[in-house]
């Protein structure tokens, strides 16, 4: 997948995610609409591993025919591995991991930001900073802020 890397410049913003499944408790459920994310061309998955703790701490990688799949056809992510992550970003993400979890490591193209962000190098921007609030702390921010009746 790497040659898929080349014309870095005329890519959108990269993005990862660990998603943990407490008890691997995957029921697929997600899987259909990452697929229409990625038919729809909003986002490209770059990178994608499932793993799995176990009991005495060893992680172990899951293939997708280990997964629930949700009825869909995951054959459309086998192969997904350009290369950024590697095994020091996998350890760190089995780090964040209980034992018996299970996680999904995410990288990925927000192909629908491409245009703007093509638009702000060539126009000299840099991004300094970014992040993501989690929408737990939105509500508890927002419920923080609610009169008391």
């Amino acid at each position: 997948m790497t040659e898929d890397l080349a014309g870095f410049e005329e890519m959108g913003p990269i993005d990862y995610v660990v998603v943990a499944f407490p008890r691997a408790h995957f029921t697929g459920e997600a899987f259909p609409l990452l697929v229409d994310l990625v038919e729809r061309g909003i986002i490209r998955i770059l990178d994608l591993v499932f793993m799995q703790k176990a009991a005495d701490g060893t992680v172990t990688a899951l293939e997708l025919s280990e997964l629930r799949d949700g009825g869909v056809d995951l054959t459309i992510f086998e192969g997904a591995s350009s290369g950024l992550l590697d095994d020091d970003d996998l350890s760190e993400a089995a780090n964040a991991l209980e034992p018996g979890d299970a996680a999904g490591v995410f990288v990925y193209e927000n192909v629908w930001a491409a245009p703007f962000a093509v638009a702000l190098r060539r126009a000299g921007g840099q991004l300094v900073a970014g992040g993501r609030i989690p929408v737990q702390a939105i509500l508890a921010s927002l419920d923080a802020t609610e009169p008391v009746a």
